[in-house]
């Protein structure tokens, strides 16, 4: 009976009384070889790494890095795409937060757009605080830095109680920034940062904030951390090393931004 289906034109098919594959017997020497090839490791076996995270984490942060040259000369020339950039960043974190598997050119994407966000907003603080980007970069590394070692040394790990304490501080800190902003845009507050300037017993009120984030951002850092290692033990597909990448590069740039404007309270 004849058949169109592709599958079935091996000759183990078509010729009923073909020999369609060779029977070949392993010698004894043959078959020590096979025993003492090494197993396939982790990335033969297409599994996650804490190795290929970290690989692909210096690749998206050698794109954000690229993407914050561009728009540091943009943020001097047309600040305006820098804001453009800025929401084709978010819109692009959306994306990928939402997609059930990622995507490494949507990630290496949201890189490109956020370097040059940062990379432009960095350029106008630097107009106005001389110094401050180098001071800022250097609380960034120090709080990853530190935040790493104490992880790797088992003396901080996520727990379900602190999840929750930090998942309410976040929503309140969410609420709260939408309301500040909210007010800067139809006129109800005329300084700089919004409620952020308002003082509290003589301390701005952007400076506790400032505090509360950092410790947030290393908490947030200790959530993605864990994220790589239980993906490492649980033998996760190695594209999921891109989640791990995405997830820290998206704690480090809110680090960043949060310190940024910290400092540039204290300076007002």
């Amino acid at each position: 009976m004849a058949t169109n289906n592709p599958a079935f034109k091996n000759p183990a098919f078509t010729q009923p009384n073909a020999q369609a594959f060779a029977v070949q017997t392993a010698s004894a020497t043959e078959l020590q070889d096979m025993y003492n090839r090494p197993a396939a490791g982790p990335v033969q076996a297409d599994r996650m790494t804490v190795e290929d995270t970290v690989m692909k984490s210096a690749i998206a942060f050698g794109v954000l890095v690229v993407g914050a040259v561009a728009g540091w000369a943009l943020g001097a020339t047309m600040p305006a795409l820098v804001f453009g950039a800025a929401i084709i960043g978010f819109i692009l974190a959306m994306v990928n937060i939402f997609k059930k598997e990622p995507s490494a050119p949507l990630i290496l994407a949201y890189a490109a757009a956020q370097g040059v966000f940062v990379g432009g907003i960095s350029y106008i603080f630097e107009a106005m605080w001389p110094g401050i980007v180098v001071q800022a970069v250097l609380a960034t590394l120090t709080v990853v830095g530190v935040t790493l070692a104490l992880f790797a040394s088992g003396k901080i790990r996520a727990s379900k109680k602190a999840t929750k304490i930090f998942l309410i501080a976040m929503v309140g800190y969410l609420v709260f920034s939408l309301i500040n902003v909210g007010m800067q845009m139809f006129g109800l507050t005329d300084n700089a940062f919004g409620l952020r300037s308002a003082e509290i017993a003589g301390i701005p009120l952007g400076l506790i904030l400032g505090v509360l984030c950092v410790i947030m951002g290393a908490y947030s850092l200790v959530l993605d951390f864990d994220f790589i290692q239980r993906g490492v033990q649980n033998r996760a597909p190695r594209k999921f090393g891109w989640s791990g990448a995405f997830g820290i590069m998206v704690t480090v740039i809110w680090l960043y931004l949060e310190i940024l404007r910290m400092l540039a309270i204290t300076r007002e």
